[in-house]
């Protein structure tokens, strides 16, 4: 029941994402059917960069015994590292960076986004993980670094 749920809400979401994720992991965290899920995300635009979020997948009785019946908890965390050679595309350069993954969380209008931003100054990508929520956005978020000083780096339009 609990792999047929995931499927259906992959089908739902996998027209929206940015990036495509991997399934790594799955935890038994109880006897509810609650799962911690490790996806693995490439950047799109980044070659040579891997990010891993690991959330928390709400099993069918915890659905049934606290109501919410339609989300996810907006919790995750992210690793992201070098995992080959790093081939930088046409990446947004602007302190807003750009988003490089989005998921849904719930049926319509909560989703987890992992946004990319370049620190220029310090010559390092950064990873932001986070919900986006319609109202009361959420401050549940964690980041990650990959840090490109002294990496060979090759920019596919000239290192800014």
């Amino acid at each position: 029941m609990q792999k047929l749920a995931r499927v259906a809400a992959l089908a739902l979401v996998l027209p929206f994402a940015s990036a495509h994720a991997q399934e790594v992991g799955e935890v038994g965290v109880d006897w509810l059917g609650n799962d911690i899920i490790v996806e693995a995300i490439p950047d799109p635009e980044v070659q040579g960069v891997t990010c891993h979020i690991s959330y928390f997948e709400r099993g069918l009785v915890d659905r049934l015994q606290k109501g919410n019946w339609f989300e996810d908890p907006s919790d995750s965390s992210i690793a992201c590292r070098q995992t080959g050679p790093i081939t930088i595309g046409d990446i947004n350069l602007s302190k807003g960076g750009e988003e490089v993954f989005n998921q849904g969380i719930s049926l319509i209008w909560k989703q987890r986004v992992v946004n990319r931003i370049f620190d220029r100054a310090n010559n390092t990508l950064i990873y932001l993980s986070h919900s986006r929520q319609v109202q009361d956005g959420s401050a549940k978020m964690s980041i990650s670094t990959v840090p490109l000083f002294g990496q060979d780096v090759t920019w596919t339009r000239g290192q800014p």
